[in-house]
């Protein structure tokens, strides 16, 4: 069923209504989240049923449903195995060299298949201690989310000016340094006047 990203817009607010609330939206309500006019989400709608995609009732005002084909289709993506690509290790203690190893951690595996994906999410495992008063462990997975920016108390995969990574807390300081604060007292800050951020820890994973 070849269908155009306009029509499969529509296909997953429709989708998503129904999820959240148990019924189909209406033509009004698709066009105010797309932003278009009514007769524009009409054409849509009329294409996907064309194409087998939707079906519709008669006279009545939240009447439409998803062809079952695609339920079925949705619901093998949701339950297939969600893995984020495992790309090194990053240390919580001294900064190490960058791994360049390249795996696939199975969340699946760990922890079932209802696990969300987040794009542009890559996942690294813990080496030291220095995250520790954070519940950041040695040997712990983190999941960060690739992005170059950061703000005062963010979690960051920092690149520091010599080519090694750290994991620790991003702060910027009034005096335009930067500062990667550990998570435990043993540990000293690493102050620099510049790094480059390559992600944000979004979630820590342990297996026991």
């Amino acid at each position: 069923m070849n269908l155009t990203p306009k029509q499969l817009e529509v296909l997953e607010l429709i989708r998503q209504c129904q999820n959240d609330h148990g019924y189909s939206p209406t033509m009004q309500e698709l066009a105010e989240q797309i932003g278009v006019s009514k007769v524009t989400v009409f054409e849509r709608i009329e294409a996907l049923i064309r194409k087998g995609a939707l079906t519709r009732e008669a006279n009545r005002a939240r009447s439409l449903s998803i062809a079952e084909e695609i339920t079925k289709k949705y619901d093998k993506e949701e339950n297939a195995a969600v893995r984020f690509p495992l790309v090194g290790r990053i240390a919580a203690g001294m900064p190490i060299e960058r791994c360049e190893d390249r795996d696939t951690l199975d969340l699946t595996n760990m922890f079932g298949p209802r696990i969300g994906q987040r794009g542009e999410t890559f996942a690294l495992r813990v080496d030291g201690e220095s995250m520790i008063d954070e519940g950041i462990l040695d040997g712990d997975f983190v999941l960060v989310q690739k992005q170059s920016t950061a703000k005062n108390g963010d979690r960051v995969v920092a690149l520091l000016p010599d080519g090694e990574t750290t994991l620790k807390t991003f702060f910027k300081e009034p005096n335009g340094t930067i500062r990667l604060q550990p998570a435990n007292t043993a540990f000293e800050p690493i102050i620099v006047s510049e790094c480059h951020v390559q992600g944000i820890v979004t979630g820590v994973l342990r297996s026991y």
